[in-house]
């Protein structure tokens, strides 16, 4: 558990990661890939930590993934607690299919940061985050590219 409070070098990174998903869209890979990212960054932040979910459970509701939008529910009630308490899975990209409690490798560019390297030492971009699943590109091709910056109704 970290004590102290994000850094500001750390908060950029987060806020431009979720900027990034943001403003990658349609392309869902690159959203899911910065949201994850961004996730990664945030764990040890309880209030960054659950707003990287709720991103991600935004976007799992727009590609019509229920599983990811169940997945992302359960993470959303149990991130802030988990970061509070110390007891996340490090590295861990956020989403259901990496398993709730399955620790990740973290990237080296994130791994700088996070331990506090200046800048210039920090590798650039995702080059070693794996790569996201786009949401149903079956879907997307179709034109179907969901409420933008919002969530569908269903129902």
């Amino acid at each position: 558990m970290r004590s102290k409070p994000m850094s500001p070098a750390v908060r950029d990174a987060f806020e431009a990661e979720l900027a990034r998903a943001r403003t990658a869209s349609p392309d869902t890979a690159a959203m899911w890939t910065a949201l994850e990212r961004a996730h990664i960054i945030s764990q040890s932040w309880p209030w960054p930590h659950t707003r990287a979910h709720w991103h991600m459970f935004r976007l799992a509701v727009r590609c019509r993934d229920r599983g990811e939008a169940a997945g992302q529910v359960v993470r959303l009630l149990v991130a802030g607690v988990g970061s509070t308490t110390g007891r996340v899975p490090h590295g861990n990209t956020g989403r259901t299919r990496a398993g709730l409690f399955t620790p990740m490798p973290v990237p080296a560019d994130i791994r700088a940061l996070l331990d506090g390297a200046p800048p210039a030492a920090r590798l650039p971009g995702p080059a070693d985050t794996p790569a996201a699943a786009p949401c149903h590109p079956e879907r997307l091709a179709a034109g179907d590219q969901g409420v933008a910056g919002g969530v569908r109704r269903i129902g």
